[in-house]
């Protein structure tokens, strides 16, 4: 998956976690990316492991992501930012529920899976959650270093539980997460599953997740610059995601979207 129109270079993949190589089982991951005119929507799905269908699941869910939070973001893409971006993201997470629910259909938690979207407008960015994905912006620098900010997560379903919200959860609507950010500084966007949560994110005793600057530096540096997205990309992040350091980390599925704001040649 590459290249983007909407101002952005954009590159990401989803790659079979080293568990499920073993056990024979496919990547229950997906990513995908949709653009029209000046916006682009970027959209990773995590497909719940114990549910037989749910990489077919997942695959629907960033379809019709595409679909549907383009299609309402057009309509609102003049509009100021805030409240109206909220009601258009959330407007857009309803329609993905009620074509996935029509589509499955009364076999639907068979096919439970994460959801979490970004839609890149002029002046502003819409993040939209339900689940354990997570967003990483890269944005401003702080004594000649690149500054990177973990957008906020939905809150976990217990203190101790390890079980996440899907689309086909009955609170799904009530569990869902909005976020606007109108900063023009922001030049590069990171999507992933919880499979990468190890390799991306920093966590300190008793505090929050903070992103890991090595990390997101080196995963948005290879794709800046102009022109397409280099042919080499690809193969690159897929020996990365699929490397001996990040499945010692984590044996799950790993999924990876980025963009990064074009440069002139």
């Amino acid at each position: 998956m590459g290249e983007g129109s909407a101002g952005w270079r954009i590159h990401g993949m989803s790659v079979q976690g080293y568990r499920h190589r073993r056990d024979g089982r496919p990547c229950q991951d997906a990513c995908a990316h949709t653009e029209s005119g000046p916006l682009a929507v970027l959209a990773v799905a995590d497909g719940a492991g114990s549910r037989p269908r749910s990489e077919e699941g997942s695959r629907l869910a960033v379809a019709l992501a595409g679909e549907h939070f383009v299609r309402r973001a057009a309509a609102a893409v003049d509009a100021p930012p805030g409240e109206r971006v909220h009601d258009l993201l959330l407007d857009a997470f309803h329609d993905v529920t009620k074509v996935f629910l029509d589509t499955t259909g009364p076999d639907a938690a068979d096919f439970a899976t994460t959801l979490t979207v970004v839609v890149l407008a002029p002046g502003w960015l819409g993040h939209l959650s339900v689940g354990d994905g997570f967003v990483v912006l890269r944005a401003g620098s702080e004594d000649g270093r690149r500054q990177f900010h973990l957008l906020p997560q939905p809150p976990a379903i217990g203190e101790y539980s390890n079980e996440t919200v899907f689309l086909t959860s009955p609170d799904a609507a009530r569990q869902v997460h909005t976020d606007c950010v109108c900063d023009t500084g922001v030049d590069g966007v990171l999507l992933s599953t919880d499979g990468l949560a190890q390799a991306a994110l920093s966590r300190s005793a008793g505090g929050p997740p903070t992103p890991n600057a090595s990390f997101a530096d080196a995963v948005f540096r290879s794709l800046d610059g102009p022109g397409p997205v280099p042919d080499s990309a690809h193969d690159n992040l897929a020996a990365l995601l699929r490397s001996d350091r990040l499945t010692a980390l984590n044996a799950d599925d790993k999924t990876l979207l980025r963009a990064v704001r074009r440069t002139r040649s």
